[in-house]
C-alpha cells in the first residue's frame, strides 16, 4: 500500500493491478484505475519481488524469457515503481547478447468506484474507455480520469483499454515507460508530509538493536503520509486515522497520535487542535462543549463507546502537555476557551455525580472513561492555573472525590489479587472481563517539573494491574490483547475481543516504565518491536492476538488500517519512552527519567524537539540518559 494522501495505491506483491478486490490507484476515496497489466513479447512477466521503498512508493520486479530455446534464464528483466500520486515507471532491462524487439502491451481499466463500495464488495463494471491524448479516459456520472503515457503508445485500443509500444533494445540496454493517472483537471498530488513546512521534525534513532533506526524512520515516513490539511484552513494539518479504510479526520485518534507525536514538535498538535476547536459544539444543550465524533464497537460486553467523549477530554490534555514541550504562549492562548468550554462540558455532564458515563446520558461508567476524564481535570486545573484562568480547585476537587470512589468502587477481589473492573453497568453492577481498556489506569499525563499526574489506582493494585497485563493471558508475545485470553467471548480477531491493538501496547508500555515496572514493559517492548519488524516495521493498528511461539510471526488482521496513524505514532512513542524525556518549557527544564534496564541496549534519538528547538538525548546500556543538542538555556532537571 503506498500512501500520500489523497493518494493511494493498493497492490498485491505480484505488482500487476488485475481490478480484484481493492486493487488500483485512488484519488479522494475512489478508485481512477484499477487495472494495470503488463505484458512483454506477449508474456506476462514472472514476480521475483515486491517491496515497499517509501511510504509513498513501491518497487516491483519480475523477469521475462524472451525465447522458448535460450535456456532457463530469464533475458529481460520488468520494473515497475508505482507511486501514490499516481504514476507508475515501467522500465526493461536486458542482458540478451543480441538486440532485442520487445512488443509491450500495457490493458487498462477502471469502474471509478467509490471505496466503500469497493470493500462491500459492490464495485460496479468496468467502464468503455476512450482514446484521449497519449492514452485513455474513462467517464461515469460520479467522475472521470485518464492515463497519459510517455513515450506515447504506437497504437491505443480503447475497445480493449490496451497501449502498445514496440522497442528495440540493444544488448544491455533499457527502456522505460511512465503511466500517470489522475481525474480531468487535477494536478498532480502535493502531499503535506513531503512538504518542506511538515509539522514533523525527522528523528533518527541509532543504538545496539538496529530495529529502532527502521522503526522510527518507517513510522514518521507513514505519518507524513496520513498528513492532510484542513481545506479551509490549509496551515493547520491533522493526521487522516489510517488506510485504506480511514483516510479522513477521526477526532479521538487524531488527538491521540498527536499526543504521542509531541518529541517530533508541537506544530502538529497545534493544528490538530485548532482544526478539531472548529468543530466543537457551542450553545444551549447538553453536548455543549463537546467535540463531536462517531460511536466506536466495544466488544462483545459493552456497547458502543463515543469517540467524541474521549476527543472532548483529549483536547485540554493535548494543550496542556503540548504547553510543556514548548507550544508558544499565543497559540495556547487562542486554544485556551475551546479547552474550558471542554473542561466545563465535563463538570456539567458529571453534574452531582462523580462518575462520567459512556456514551451519555445512561450509558455504562467505563474505566478508560473515568482515567481520561481524571487526567483531564487535572492536567486542565494545571493548564487553568498557569495561565490565570478560574476553575482550577474546583476540577482539582473533583478528581480527588473521583480517585477515592474509583479505588472503593471500581475494584474486584479475587484470588488471584484482584483486577479492575472494566465498567459498571447502569444497575452498578461490575464487568468483570479483563481488557486492554485498563492500560488507561496507567497515563496519567504530565505535569509541570517532569512529574506525572496522580493515578486512579493506588501503588498496590498498580502493582497488581502491571503484573496481569505482563501475563501470558494479555501479553500475547507480540503486544497486547484486547480481551484477556481466558475470558469469554475472546475471538484472537476481536477488534476489541482479543485482537492486539497497538496503540493500547504502547500506552501499557509507556505507563508501566513510567511506574517503575520495567520487566513486563520490556516485554511488552520486545514483542512489539519483533511484530513491527514482521511487518516491515510498517506496525498495523491491530493483528491477530494469537500466542507467540518459537518460529512463528504475528497474524495480519483483515479489517486493520496499515498504515495507522495511532500505530505510527506508538512507534515513536514507544522509542521516546525508553529515554523518559519530560518537558517543561515554560519553566526551562527538562527532566530525564530512562527506562533503567535499557532492554534494546544503547540507543541515542536525534532530532526530537522541545521548545521548538531540536533535542538528541543518548541512553547507555547501564540505563543512564544524558542530553547532547538542547535548546540553549533548557536546563536539565533533577
Amino acid at each position: 500500500m503506498c500512501i500520500a494522501l489523497p493518494g493511494l495505491a493498493i497492490s498485491t506483491q505480484q505488482g500487476q493491478l488485475t481490478g480484484r478486490g481493492l486493487e488500483g490507484f485512488y484519488r479522494s476515496g475512489r478508485r481512477v484505475l484499477s487495472r494495470c497489466q503488463v505484458r512483454v513479447a506477449g508474456r506476462e512477466p514472472v514476480a521475483v519481488q515486491s517491496r515497499m521503498t517509501t511510504a509513498d512508493s513501491a518497487r516491483f520486479l519480475g523477469t521475462v524469457r524472451t525465447s522458448a530455446h535460450a535456456g532457463p534464464d530469464p533475458d529481460v528483466v520488468v520494473e515497475r515503481v508505482r507511486h501514490a500520486d499516481g504514476t507508475e515507471r515501467i522500465t526493461l532491462y536486458s542482458s540478451a547478447p543480441r538486440p532485442l524487439r520487445l512488443p509491450v502491451e500495457v490493458a487498462l481499466g477502471t469502474d471509478l468506484a467509490d471505496l466503500g463500495a469497493i470493500a462491500s464488495g459492490a464495485p460496479g463494471p468496468e467502464l468503455p474507455a476512450s482514446v484521449h491524448d497519449s492514452g485513455l479516459r474513462w467517464s461515469s456520472p460520479v467522475g472521470n480520469s485518464s492515463v497519459t503515457a510517455d513515450p506515447q503508445p504506437a497504437d491505443a485500443l480503447a475497445s480493449a483499454g490496451l497501449l502498445r509500444w514496440e522497442f528495440v533494445l540493444p544488448p544491455g540496454g533499457s527502456t522505460s515507460v511512465e503511466l500517470r493517472v489522475r481525474p480531468d483537471g487535477a494536478g498532480p498530488i502535493r502531499a503535506v508530509g513531503r512538504a518542506a513546512t511538515s509539522p514533523l521534525a525527522p528523528a533518527t534513532a541509532a543504538g545496539d538493536d538496529s530495529r529502532v533506526q527502521e522503526l522510527l524512520r518507517t513510522s514518521i515516513e507513514d505519518l507524513q503520509a496520513l498528513l492532510l490539511r484542513d481545506p479551509a484552513h490549509p496551515t493547520d494539518t491533522h493526521l487522516a486515522a489510517g488506510a485504506p479504510w480511514r483516510c479522513g479526520l477521526a477526532p479521538a485518534e487524531a488527538l491521540a497520535a498527536a499526543r504521542m507525536l509531541l518529541p517530533l514538535g508541537t506544530r502538529l498538535a497545534a493544528g490538530t487542535l485548532r482544526t478539531l476547536a472548529r468543530t466543537q459544539i457551542q450553545g444551549p444543550g447538553e453536548q455543549s462543549g463537546m467535540i463531536p465524533g462517531p460511536r466506536r464497537d466495544a466488544g462483545t460486553h459493552l456497547p458502543p463507546s463515543c469517540t467524541g467523549t474521549e476527543a472532548t477530554l483529549l483536547f485540554p490534555v493535548l494543550l496542556a502537555e503540548a504547553r510543556r514541550w514548548g507550544l508558544p504562549d499565543p497559540e495556547t492562548e487562542e486554544l485556551l476557551p475551546t479547552a474550558e468550554r471542554c473542561l466545563n462540558w465535563l463538570r456539567t455532564t458529571v453534574g452531582d455525580a462523580l462518575y462520567l458515563c459512556d456514551p451519555q446520558p445512561a450509558g455504562p461508567v467505563r474505566c478508560e472513561t473515568q482515567a481520561h476524564a481524571h487526567r483531564a481535570a487535572l492536567l486542565g486545573a494545571d493548564l487553568l492555573d498557569a495561565c490565570g484562568r478560574p476553575g482550577g480547585a474546583g476540577l482539582r476537587q473533583w478528581a480527588q472525590e473521583l480517585r477515592t470512589a474509583f479505588r472503593e468502587e471500581f475494584w474486584i477481589d479475587d484470588l488471584g489479587g484482584g483486577r479492575p473492573a472494566v465498567a459498571r453497568a447502569a444497575d452498578g453492577r461490575l464487568v468483570p472481563h479483563l481488557g486492554v481498556a485498563t492500560v488507561h489506569l496507567l497515563d496519567t499525563g504530565l505535569l509541570g517539573g517532569g512529574e506525572r499526574a496522580s493515578g486512579l489506582l493506588d501503588k498496590v493494585r498498580t502493582e497488581q494491574l502491571a503484573r496481569l497485563l505482563g501475563s501470558p493471558a494479555m501479553d500475547s508475545g507480540w503486544g497486547l490483547r484486547g480481551l484477556g485470553a481466558k475470558e469469554a467471548g475472546y475471538n484472537p480477531f476481536g477488534h476489541r475481543g482479543g485482537a492486539v491493538r497497538t496503540h493500547e501496547t504502547a500506552v501499557a508500555f509507556a505507563g508501566l516504565a513510567a511506574a517503575g515496572y520495567e520487566k513486563e514493559a520490556a516485554s511488552l517492548l520486545r514483542g512489539t518491536l519483533a511484530a513491527a519488524e514482521a511487518f516491515g516495521h510498517r506496525l498495523p493498528e491491530m493483528y491477530a492476538g494469537e500466542q507467540r511461539t518459537h518460529g512463528s510471526a504475528p497474524v495480519p488482521h483483515p479489517a486493520a488500517c496499515r498504515p495507522a496513524a495511532t500505530a505510527a505514532a506508538a512507534g515513536v512513542l514507544l522509542l521516546t519512552t525508553l529515554a523518559g524525556i519530560r518537558p517543561d518549557a515554560p519553566a526551562g527544564t527538562v527532566t530525564l527519567r530512562p527506562v533503567r534496564s535499557a532492554p534494546l541496549g544503547e540507543i541515542a534519538l536525534t532530532g526530537l524537539r522541545i521548545a521548538g528547538a531540536p533535542f538528541s538525548v543518548r541512553v547507555s546500556r547501564l540505563g543512564l540518559a544524558m542530553a547532547e543538542e538542547a535548546a540553549d538555556g533548557l536546563q536539565l532537571g533533577v
